[in-house]
């Protein structure tokens, strides 16, 4: 087994016998809920198949050099972490990488409709579903490299942001998984990028919602939406309108709930974004 520690190269790093678009690479934030961006090395003209918390992660090229894009699990622990590594001829290897801390503030929330806080038992069965559902989406993988510079999908003002540890009528419940943006209802939400409609439904909690792939396991997320205007393996150019605001679902006003996911997990949609959102 071949061992890739982070400041000692032990694979030659060669040339790629074919042409990747140069990245618009997303922040780095090493933290949880974060992107960390790390060099890798291709090896007999070869990408590595990577993977980081059981998701397969991006790999892309950015000038002369090849970036693992990796989306760090809001529940990881800060120090270091590892990169799984493979290639074609069943080489295997490891890469450390290093996570810091990051404090996540408090939101409560009063939901006037006491079932979206505590679902009913006939409810349960159509919330594992879209679970299930939505795992299925957030595992799809397909080869062609993202553009990760993202335009806003609405204008308005951020009202809940990314991390937040939130109580629903006093009960606690997961962390903020995206960012919500208020808005009008009828509002247009318009796609941030390039990107293929992976599913569209009506969600228990996410009310009306759609998902797009970006490519290598970049996958947005649109929730709470009026009207859905794409359909599923429809191609979307960026500032394509896909929906419009609405407050559907779990919700305590019009927004639009925003998320952004790589290698399956939530991170912050902010670290996409070419500017600082109001």
């Amino acid at each position: 087994m071949y061992i890739l520690m982070r400041h000692v190269l032990l694979l030659s790093l060669l040339v790629i016998p074919f042409t990747l678009p140069a990245a618009n690479l997303p922040e780095a934030l090493n933290v949880p809920g974060g992107v960390a961006l790390e060099r890798v090395e291709a090896r007999d003209g070869a990408l590595p198949e990577m993977s980081f918390a059981d998701g397969r992660v991006a790999v892309v090229e950015d000038g002369e050099e090849l970036i693992a894009v990796v989306g760090v699990p809001l529940d990881t622990q800060p120090g270091e972490q590892w990169l799984d590594m493979q290639w074609p001829d069943d080489v295997h290897a490891r890469q450390s990488f290093t996570v810091g801390p990051k404090d996540y503030k408090t939101q409560y929330l009063t939901i006037t409709d006491e079932r979206k806080v505590e679902p009913l038992a006939e409810d349960l069965d159509r919330i594992y579903k879209e679970m299930a559902i939505t795992e299925e989406v957030l595992a799809t993988w397909t080869p062609q490299p993202p553009d990760f510079a993202f335009s806003r999908p609405v204008e308005g003002p951020i009202s809940s942001v990314y991390g937040l540890r939130r109580f629903y009528n006093n009960q606690p419940r997961s962390p903020h998984s995206g960012l919500d943006i208020a808005a009008a209802k009828g509002t247009p939400i318009r796609a941030p990028a390039g990107a293929t409609v992976m599913h569209t439904g009506e969600f228990f909690f996410s009310g009306n919602v759609v998902y797009l792939g970006h490519g290598q396991g970049l996958t947005t997320m649109y929730a709470h939406m009026t009207e859905i205007k794409v359909e599923k393996g429809q191609h979307v150019d960026q500032g394509e309108v896909i929906g419009t605001i609405g407050q559907t679902g779990r919700v305590t006003g019009p927004h639009l709930h925003w998320g952004v996911y790589l290698n399956g997990t939530p991170v912050d949609p902010t670290l996409f974004l070419q500017e600082t959102p109001p």
